[in-house]
């Protein structure tokens, strides 16, 4: 099959990897009598039958059956649809095929550029179409669209990832670690994936096969609420599923303010837009603490951990949460010192929490002097 792509798919890394293995023969086209536009928030773009336009982009020539499989699992779960086109191709028209865009799409200002987006989303968008083809089999267009947020949000942590300061733990090499086999990735929202790797140990010599199982999570952002001038924090109460599968006698925790961070979001935009929709609170500062991983033994979760420096008028417990997101909180706005008792007694029981609360006990007096 010969296939005209007007956006993110001229990319030919991305089209490797959401095409698949086989041969990529990419030939500049143009579409007569339409027209391309950025879609308003959103980086994609999409075209319209426009009298009188034309749209440049590749035709990629020769696809296979399976390559086209794929195609149809990546586009046609968002309401694409192939449809017969004639472009033209050094002035020579070619009969082609296009995913079209569904309707409702509305233009966004200015003009959407292959250079930019290529620039600023190509690596993430490559990780989430790798993850999307490791499952076996693959989802249906509905699983599909439901499991999209979140294999976004993966590909972004991968695409986030840098490596800390290596003063005194081994400065690793890629030579360092060697994936033997990988299983295809379990679950829908999150994840679970089996692993045989060896890796360099610190005497010099390659360990034995190990057989690992890995949860595949997200990044996340976590603020915890103060107010210096009150000297009052606020703590997330929420019913917790761990504690349950634990059989803890009480599933419902104390916590931060949380929230994983979004595709395309930074970690701070996440733990303002949080403090908004759990607490409603509006920050007037965000002081970083550190970032870390929940538990690095078995899975990539990673934490960006902040204060958040906010009035907090409430005196009494507080119900917050999106109910469309099936949230249901209960704010608990206490003094610090009180808070401190609560992790020394085992009532805070929540990594995050405890970490916060010991930190902002050694940094209180700087921060209420901001105020």
């Amino acid at each position: 099959m010969d296939l005209f792509v007007y956006g993110t798919l001229m990319s030919h890394a991305l089209l490797a990897a959401v095409a698949g293995p086989g041969r990529l023969n990419a030939t500049p086209a143009d579409l007569d009598g339409y027209a391309r536009h950025p879609v308003k928030d959103n980086v994609v773009p999409f075209i319209v039958a426009t009298p009188g336009a034309s749209c440049d982009g590749i035709l990629w020539r020769g696809l296979t059956a399976d390559q086209v499989r794929r195609l149809d699992a990546y586009e046609g779960a968002f309401g694409y649809t192939l449809e017969d086109v004639t472009v033209s191709v050094v002035g020579q028209e070619v009969q082609a095929r296009c995913y079209m865009p569904p309707p409702g799409f509305v233009a966004g200002e200015g003009a959407w550029s292959l250079q930019k987006w290529q620039a600023n989303h190509l690596a993430p968008a490559i990780l989430a179409a790798q993850e999307l083809f490791s499952h076996r089999p693959l989802p249906d267009h509905g699983a599909l669209r439901r499991m999209w947020p979140m294999i976004e949000a993966r590909a972004w942590a991968k695409h986030r990832a840098v490596a800390a300061p290596a003063s005194i733990r081994r400065d690793a090499t890629p030579e360092d670690v060697r994936i033997v086999a990988a299983g295809p990735p379990l679950g829908s929202f999150f994840r679970l994936q089996g692993v045989d790797l060896t890796h360099r140990r610190f005497d010099g010599k390659q360990s034995h096969l190990l057989v690992r199982e890995t949860f595949l999570g997200v990044d996340a952002a976590i603020v915890l609420p103060y107010d210096p001038v009150r000297d009052v924090v606020v703590l997330v109460e929420q019913f917790r599923m761990g504690p349950l599968m634990r059989q803890d006698p009480n599933p419902w925790m104390l916590e931060p303010v949380a929230g994983i961070v979004d595709a395309r979001e930074t970690p701070q935009d996440t733990a303002r837009r949080e403090l908004l929709e759990e607490a409603g609170l509006t920050l007037r500062h965000l002081e970083p603490v550190s970032a870390y991983y929940a538990s690095p033994g078995a899975s990539t979760d990673f934490m960006y951990s902040y204060i958040g420096l906010c009035n907090v008028p409430q005196a009494g417990p507080y119900l917050g949460g999106l109910a469309d997101e099936g949230e249901d909180l209960r704010l608990h706005p206490i003094p610090l010192d009180d808070a401190l008792k609560l992790a020394d007694t085992g009532e805070v029981a929540t990594g995050p929490l405890v970490l916060l609360l010991n930190w902002l006990a050694r940094h209180r007096d700087r921060l209420r002097a901001m105020s």
